[in-house]
C-alpha cells in the first residue's frame, strides 16, 4: 500500500478522535448513583436524592437545581458538586458557541473545580476540566489538568494519550499556517505525500515554536504505548507527530528517519485495526 494511502487511513480516524474526549473522562454518573447519603445535613441528601430522580428522567435543569442546593447547603458534599458538574454537562453541546452554551460550560467547570478546592487529586473532576477545556479550545489548560492527572495516576495511559494529542492540535496548524504563508503546502510526491523542506530560517523559527511540544508528545504517546500497548489511537498521533518533527529537523538524514518512523507506526495501526476488526469469513456455497 502506497505511504499516500497509509497516511490518508490513519488520518481519517485520528481526526476524528478527539471528539470522543467525553468517553475518557468517565464521569460519575448520577443516573447510576447509590443515593443512600451519610452526610450531616439530612436536607443536602435530601436534594441529591431529587436530583438524581430528575436526571434519571432526564429532566436535566430539575437536576441541576438540586444538586446546587445540595451543593449550597452541605459546602463538603463532594458527590453533590460532581453530579451538579455532570447534569450540566448534559446540557452543554460540544462545539456550540451561543452564550448559553458557553455559560453552562463555564459553569460545569467551576462545579468540578469546587471539588477540586475539597479534593485536588479528585480525578473525575480533573478529566472533566480537560474535557471542557478541549471543547472550549483551551487546548494549553486542557494539557494542564491531563498532565495534573499523570500526576495523581501515573498507571492510567489515557492522559499520556490526551497530551500528545493536544501537543499536535497545537503544533499542526502552526506548521500549515508557515507552509501557506512559504507556498509549500503542496506535496513533492502526491503519491507518497512528502512535503518539500522548509527553508533554514522558517525551520529554524518552527523548530523554537514546536520542537518543546512535539518532543512532548511523543513521549507521552510512547508511554501510553508502554501502558496499552494495542492503543490505536496512540500509534497514529506518533505518526502525525513524527512527521511535524521531520519539519523541524536540519539534516536530510534525520527527517528521512522521521518519515521512516512515522509510515512504521502508520502499518503498525493499520495492522493492529486487521488483527482486531478480521474481515467477514466468506460463505462457502453449500455442498451440492
Amino acid at each position: 500500500m502506497k505511504r499516500a494511502i497509509m497516511f490518508q487511513l490513519i488520518l481519517s480516524v485520528v481526526l476524528g478522535t478527539p471528539l470522543a474526549v467525553q468517553a475518557q473522562t468517565d464521569l460519575k454518573n448520577p443516573s447510576q448513583a447509590n443515593i443512600r447519603c451519610d452526610r450531616p445535613v439530612e436536607a443536602a441528601c435530601e436534594q441529591v436524592r431529587l436530583g438524581v430522580k430528575a436526571f434519571r428522567s432526564k429532566n436535566y435543569p430539575d437536576a441541576v437545581n438540586h444538586f446546587r442546593n445540595a451543593a449550597d447547603l452541605d459546602p463538603g458534599y463532594v458527590n453533590a458538586k460532581l453530579y451538579l458538574g455532570s447534569a450540566l454537562l448534559q446540557e452543554y453541546v460540544p462545539g456550540q458557541e451561543s452564550p448559553e452554551n458557553l455559560r453552562i460550560a463555564n459553569q460545569a467547570q467551576e462545579a468540578f473545580e469546587a471539588v477540586l478546592k475539597l479534593d485536588p487529586k479528585q480525578s473525575i473532576a480533573l478529566a472533566s476540566i480537560a474535557n471542557i477545556c478541549y471543547n472550549l479550545k483551551q487546548f494549553d489548560k486542557a494539557r494542564q489538568y491531563q498532565l495534573r492527572l499523570i500526576a495523581v495516576d501515573p498507571t492510567k495511559p489515557e492522559p499520556y494519550y490526551w497530551v500528545g494529542v493536544l501537543d499536535w492540535v497545537v503544533c499542526f496548524p502552526r506548521t500549515q499556517q508557515m507552509r501557506k504563508d512559504l507556498n509549500l503546502n503542496v506535496p513533492l510526491d502526491l503519491s507518497a505525500g512528502i512535503m518539500p523542506p522548509l527553508p533554514e530560517e522558517a525551520r529554524v523559527r518552527l523548530a523554537s515554536e514546536n520542537g518543546a511540544a512535539v518532543e512532548e508528545g511523543l513521549q507521552n504517546l510512547k508511554k501510553a504505548i508502554e501502558l496499552k500497548p494495542d492503543d490505536i489511537n496512540s500509534m497514529a498521533y506518533l505518526n502525525l507527530l513524527y512527521r511535524q518533527k521531520a519539519d523541524l529537523e536540519a539534516s536530510a538524514d534525520a527527517r528521512q528517519e522521521d518519515l521512516r518512523l512515522a509510515d512504521e507506526w502508520v502499518k503498525k495501526s493499520l495492522e493492529l485495526a486487521r488483527r482486531q476488526n478480521p474481515p467477514a469469513a466468506q460463505q462457502q456455497n453449500p455442498p451440492q
